[in-house]
């Protein structure tokens, strides 16, 4: 699940920075208040333009971060390929999943991290919309209170130079600064009552705050709350960032000149009289929170405490440089795959010259397709064809299979005319031979796809009379079809009961035949009896899996691989490669799990992989090449690396 990667990678970055960020408050806690609140504004920053920087930055892939990011997963590993279903047939029932039922759940259990995080910084985000509003609301419901005479003087002694907005708030609410762009304070309505003193150190505190800036840097430091409410580090720099930022505020109204010893008392009664009320309070900067007074107290009777400010537009390319620094780290990833090296031309012609056989650069054009490389993979196929002709002759099945290969290769990039192509031309070689079956095939499926079913019925007829002893894929294929077709679910069924009367009952062909047929039927409402075709396959999948299992404990191949558990660590996966759904898969809305049983070596690459339960029409083959390419961290005993047995489960699911 990529949004759950991306996630992952998001919450260690922003863990990273906010730990440096604490590190380097740490290191600066004999400096200014000033200078440590910069420094927890300017990770709230960092944190915030994280996740956007990971998005647009061009990755920087570090192989030593595959190990960091990796979760350490169970036994059975899984991954996943879609495709759309843009020709899903007209039934009336949304497809079910066709083929062996996966052995568990379909949905990702990595949804439910990802939805939580979600919720809450919605939560979060809702809070802090709600307390805006009711700032707004309260500014133009509220006038100016009777202290906005005093505001000139007071901004000058304080180093503003304009007036500031005094408000009046509701008697015994606690003083409060508010706006970014348009700054003002709040004061209880009873003010005029208390003494000049208290109102003059009382107004200079939030003027303080308006002087810094620091309605913005509450902003900054509310969102990356809000977004990792459930990072215990996030709620570490939420409450520094609080304490620091009304510190830098107290050392403000000091350096104006104000007594301590008077100021602390004044600071100790408005927090014993007063009181923040919501929702106003979630977004204005209160004077005085309860929980933070002893240390604040503390610190303005003490003469030794720096005092310095930070000038807002320094505090704000603090800020900003903090984002610019920050950007090479949002730029690295997880290796989730490691990157193929393409191949150049040279090598390409190398691998052609150095074949003597076609079947090696049939092997070689695999490999490039496994890599995407389609170019070097068709330049490969295309002189793998020569040599067929040159060994079989044009009117061959050697070189209708290439033909054929070519036309897979085409219908993998999407090039349909191209492929139809290739399909005819190997229809042509064959010359009426059995080998015709699969070209025309072929045919049938892609005038399927384009919804031409009378086409297709032609091609797969003409595929059955090619070859009738393997009629059992032509005569499923021309099931499919007539089930796509209004009234056509009598020929539909007639033809599954000939397709499986065809085929082997002991073949990989018969199970997907019969899932296909469970799937036709569930469609027709008749559960039961695809309950019993479904149990069929299912049978079928078992007895060939416990066939190849026993083969390939009696061959040579088996390394002796350990379980994991009693002493033996499970392999850690570092990176997969997902499969390809096939062309023919999508067609048929064909989906379902491939099971594969591996050994994952010393070397962290899977060996001797095996088909536990599969699925056919390519999924099988493509399940195996995207899991050959994994790379694993090996499984450990006694502290060595050994071989590891495992279960990978590759699921398939239509879009």
């Amino acid at each position: 699940m990529a949004v759950f990667s991306f996630l992952v990678g998001v919450a260690i970055k922003t863990s990273a920075v906010l730990a440096i960020a604490g590190l380097a408050a740490w290191l600066l806690r004999k400096r200014p208040a000033a200078l440590r609140h910069l420094v927890w504004t300017a990770a709230a920053a960092s944190v915030l333009a994280l996740p956007l920087l990971s998005l647009v930055l061009p990755a920087v892939r570090m192989p030593a971060s595959r190990a960091l990011l990796a979760l350490v997963p169970d036994i059975t590993f899984r991954a996943g390929a879609t495709a759309g279903a843009a020709t899903a047939p007209r039934l009336g029932l949304a497809a079910p999943q066709l083929g062996p039922a996966p052995a568990h759940s379909p949905i990702d259990w990595r949804l439910f991290p990802a939805l939580i995080w979600a919720a809450g910084a919605l939560v979060g985000v809702a809070r802090m919309a709600a307390g805006g509003w009711a700032i707004a609301g309260a500014r133009r419901r509220t006038g100016l209170h009777s202290a906005q005479a005093e505001s000139v003087a007071l901004a000058e002694a304080i180093g503003i130079g304009h007036a500031v907005n005094i408000l009046e708030a509701p008697a015994g609410s606690m003083p409060m600064a508010c706006g970014l762009f348009r700054p003002a304070i709040f004061l209880p309505a009873d003010a005029c009552d208390w003494d000049t003193e208290r109102r003059r150190v009382v107004l200079l505190h939030e003027m303080a705050h308006v002087r810094r800036g620091d309605a913005g840097a509450h902003i900054l430091a509310s969102l990356a709350l809000a977004l990792h409410w459930w990072n215990p580090l996030a709620w570490l720099a939420w409450r520094e960032s609080l304490k620091e930022r009304e510190r830098a505020a107290d050392d403000l109204v000091l350096l104006a000149g104000e007594r301590a010893s008077a100021y602390a008392g004044h600071l100790l009664e408005v927090a014993r009289i007063l009181q923040s009320k919501p929702p106003v309070a979630w977004a204005a900067l209160a004077m005085a929170r309860r929980s933070q007074l002893e240390g604040r107290l503390l610190a303005i009777l003490d003469p030794r405490v720096p005092r310095n400010s930070v000038a807002r537009v320094s505090a704000l390319a603090t800020a900003l440089l903090a984002i610019v620094m920050v950007a090479p780290f949002a730029a690295m990833r997880a290796q989730d795959q490691p990157a193929p090296q393409l191949a150049s031309p040279q090598d390409v012609d190398a691998t052609i010259r150095a074949a003597t056989d076609y079947t090696a650069l049939d092997q070689a054009a695999r490999q490039f397709v496994r890599q995407k490389q389609y170019d070097s993979a068709r330049k490969v196929l295309e002189a793998a064809l020569q040599l067929r002709e040159r060994s079989a002759g044009r009117q061959s099945a050697e070189y209708s299979e290439g033909l054929m290969k070519l036309g897979n290769l085409a219908r993998v990039r999407k090039q349909d005319t191209e492929a139809a192509g290739f399909y005819q031309q190997a229809v042509a070689a064959a010359d009426g031979k059995p080998e015709a079956a699969r070209p025309l095939t072929s045919l049938g499926v892609m005038q399927v796809d384009k919804k031409d079913y009378s086409q297709a019925l032609d091609y797969f007829q003409r595929a059955q009379a090619a070859d009738p002893e393997h009629s059992g894929m032509p005569l499923t294929w021309m099931a499919l079809t007539y089930a796509r077709q209004d009234g056509g679910a009598a020929q539909a069924e007639a033809a599954f009961e000939q397709a499986i009367a065809a085929e082997d009952p002991a073949s990989a062909d018969a199970a997907t035949t019969l899932g296909m047929y469970a799937m036709f039927l569930k469609l027709q409402g008749r559960d039961g009896e695809s309950e019993t075709a479904q149990e069929k396959a299912a049978s079928i999948h078992g007895w060939l899996a416990a066939r190849v299992l026993g083969e390939s404990k009696a061959g040579a191949s088996v390394s002796g691989a350990y379980k994991v558990g009693s002493g033996t660590t499970a392999p850690i996966l570092l990176s997969k490669t997902e499969p390809l759904y096939t062309e023919d898969a999508r067609v048929a809305k064909y989906q379902g799990t491939v099971v594969l049983s591996v050994e994952i070596g010393t070397d962290g690459v899977p060996h001797n992989i095996r088909i536990v339960r599969g699925l056919g029409l390519g999924l099988d083959e493509n399940a195996v090449d995207a899991v050959s390419q994994w790379q694993f961290q090996p499984g450990m005993r006694d502290g060595v690396a050994v071989t590891v047995a495992a279960t990978i489960e590759v699921n398939f699911r239509l879009l």
